[in-house]
């Protein structure tokens, strides 16, 4: 398995003072607490109705009609939290701060150096787009949607909605037509804020016309941001410098805004997250599990269509300042970022992390990255090799977070406790308030064996509901028909005897040769051992009568060649690494591997195209980073599926399949 050994390495340990001085501590002592994690972990989850009463008051929820009590009805889905309770998302986010303090970093690929805007900037821009939204019709629950990049003025049009209980929703510029249609046409937005282009790895890409024709077949009226030309907001749409900023008070489960789905297993969901839920799992998760706090510069690299991005929120609850990039972050680009803007802490994704370990990335070559005491990574298993690259490269050994949760849910449901150590190849404990099991498939939890990944009660940020959806039917397709009643999230999870996790990929992925089963996060933590292979994606296609057909696609190296002896030890190396029965069938090397824009890879959807589907029903192309690559995999579909003669054949005795991909020699 993937990390979870008895006696895993210990990489990094907080220090006594941090343990001591910490927020978590703080709220472990209010609520008659010593510091063991674990305790306070297992009151959070037997006590729900207690811990988030007291999370909401430690934490400063400011209520503008005090709830009857925080749970009403627990049944999942349809759980009511803190019902009668009124409230504010964005009044949190401006309340007491200082108005000259600064507030947001800024870079991007369309202009050089890094901008600031302090508090009363933010305040300011925010007023003022909330004047114009309400001067376009917006009002209490309208929706208003963003076609925008990873830039100061979307925070602040995200402000501005929810200030009037109107409902947000964004997509990135990266996104073609098509993919933004198919999310935005659901949910009928009053008021498209549309950019009118970006720049990516120093290419120019032009989106006006996109935003207008998205504009025009969802039926909003268009905005138009002037960001490449800097023009700013289209004339007439702001309100006047002296704009007032109200808050609208809404129900603690009203809509604030609606996220979506990847979009690779069909069309995307449309999930729709509350005000309170989202308000006060981001100051749990801020504040108590990742420490942050007034004197700290956060980042996260995304876009706006990342979960990420809503999650980059957070921090200006706890009065921490954010740092936002919109472009290309390269190998460099994000090491130099967080030198320029004295950041404290880094968030990125696994894969980035890993491509900079495969390309011998030195960060510290020439760089101040001495205020750097946070490094986050998520969308994907970390690997322990990871790991090892962070604490190698990194003497004052920062604390390096690797988080699991989703856009489902808008918070990790674990990985980040301040007051734990940090174990090679595993994630932290599961968060409090969230009751995480791995189950068997009989619903059994297991401790030290892999299981589905579930989450037994309600947690305030799970969805409200899915638009579009009145009898809830699709939601509880989604997330309740594994196990009735309980939350299953699509992970194949470890748990330790710590308490720490270990995620070996999605359980929709699985591959089961033999009734050996295995995530395909462990093949391709096996392959980190073959240099030459950059990248990978493992699809295991059934075929009646036999084991099934698995082949792994692989990205090599400028100059590596798929050649006998490299097959050998790629093959040796999943041999060894994971076990005899998960040797592919078939190595297949590729130029790149399809992927979203968040970085997460293809596996189900490549796995429905090489069984016939049709590419285009299975995956929304405009939901990806490189819809080309697709291709190939269509041209492979006539190929890989079998035929009726050999779905007769017994297991090893079929022929091999004709090779769809020529083998070249990569540039």
């Amino acid at each position: 398995m993937t990390g979870g050994a008895a006696g895993a390495t210990v990489l990094w340990r907080p220090s006594r003072a941090a343990v001591r001085d910490s927020a978590l501590i703080r709220f472990a002592r209010a609520t008659g607490h010593g510091e063991d994690y674990h305790d306070l972990w297992t009151w959070s989850v037997t006590d729900l109705e207690g811990f988030w009463t007291a999370a909401a008051e430690f934490l400063g929820v400011r209520w503008r009609t005090r709830p009857r009590c925080a749970l009403g009805s627990r049944a999942m889905p349809g759980t009511e939290w803190f019902p009668g309770g009124w409230l504010s998302f964005a009044e949190h986010v401006f309340a007491d701060r200082d108005p000259g303090k600064v507030a947001v970093r800024y870079a991007s690929e369309a202009y050089p150096g890094v901008r600031v805007w302090t508090w009363a900037d933010l305040r300011r821009e925010t007023a003022r787009i909330r004047a114009g939204l309400r001067g376009a019709g917006v009002g209490r629950g309208d929706r208003v949607a963003a076609y925008l990049p990873n830039l100061p003025q979307t925070l602040a049009a995200f402000l501005a909605t929810a200030s009037l209980g109107a409902v947000w929703s964004a997509a990135a510029p990266e996104f073609g037509t098509d993919a933004v249609v198919d999310r935005f046409a659901q949910i009928e937005p009053t008021v498209l804020l549309a950019v009118d282009g970006y720049r990516h790895k120093g290419r120019t890409v032009d989106r006006d016309t996109e935003g207008r024709d998205i504009a025009r077949r969802t039926g909003a009226r268009y905005v138009r941001l002037g960001h490449l030309d800097g023009s700013g907001w289209e004339n007439g749409f702001l309100g006047p410098e002296d704009s007032e900023l109200a808050h609208e008070a809404v129900a603690f489960d009203h809509p604030l805004w609606v996220l979506y789905s990847s979009g690779t297993t069909g069309p995307p969901k449309a999930i729709v997250h509350g005000h309170g839920g989202v308000l006060l799992e981001l100051l749990k998760t801020t504040v108590l599990q990742l420490g942050i706090g007034p004197l700290d510069r956060v980042f996260w690299h995304t876009t706006t269509g990342w979960v990420m991005w809503n999650i980059l929120v957070g921090p200006l609850l706890a009065d921490a300042s954010v740092v936002l990039y919109d472009g290309h972050p390269g190998h460099e680009a994000l090491w130099d970022l967080a030198e320029q803007t004295g950041m404290t802490v880094l968030g990125t994704s696994a894969a980035w992390l890993a491509s900079c370990r495969r390309n011998d990335v030195r960060p510290l070559d020439g760089r101040d990255l001495s205020a750097l005491r946070v490094i986050g990574s998520t969308g994907s298993p970390l690997a322990p090799e990871c790991y090892d690259w962070v604490y190698a490269t990194f003497p004052t050994k920062p604390w390096l977070v690797s988080l699991s949760g989703g856009t489902d849910v808008v918070t990790p449901f674990l990985g980040a406790v301040p007051t734990v150590p940090v174990y090679r190849g595993e994630l932290g404990p599961p968060a409090l308030g969230v009751d995480l099991r791995s189950c068997a498939p009989d619903g059994r939890p297991l401790v030290g064996a892999v299981g589905e990944m579930v989450v037994a009660q309600p947690v305030p940020s799970m969805p409200i509901g899915f638009w579009n959806d009145p009898t809830g039917e699709r939601l509880r397709r989604a997330y309740f028909s594994g196990f009735p009643g309980v939350w299953t999230h699509g992970d194949w999870l470890l748990l330790t005897e710590r308490h720490t996790g270990v995620i070996s990929g999605r359980s929709d992925a699985t591959i089961n040769r033999g009734g050996v089963r295995m995530g395909t996060g462990e093949i391709y933590r096996a392959l980190l051992t073959v240099p030459e292979v950059q990248d990978a994606l493992a699809v295991d296609v059934p075929r009646p009568g036999t084991h099934g057909w698995l082949v792994l696609f692989t990205v090599l190296s400028a100059g590596s060649v798929l050649d006998d002896a490299l097959r050998s030890r790629v093959t040796a190396a999943i041999r060894t690494g994971c076990s005899p029965r998960h040797v592919p069938d078939e190595i297949v090397p590729l130029d790149e591997i399809p992927r979203t824009t968040s970085g997460k890879k293809l596996e189900v959807p490549v796995k429905r195209i090489l069984m016939g589907a049709d590419p285009d029903s299975v995956v929304s192309r405009g939901s990806l980073a490189n819809p080309a690559s697709l291709d190939a995999f269509r041209r492979a579909a006539a190929h890989l599926i079998p035929t009726a003669r050999e779905d007769t054949l017994p297991p090893g005795t079929r022929p091999a399949p004709a090779h769809p991909f020529p083998e070249k020699e990569k540039s």
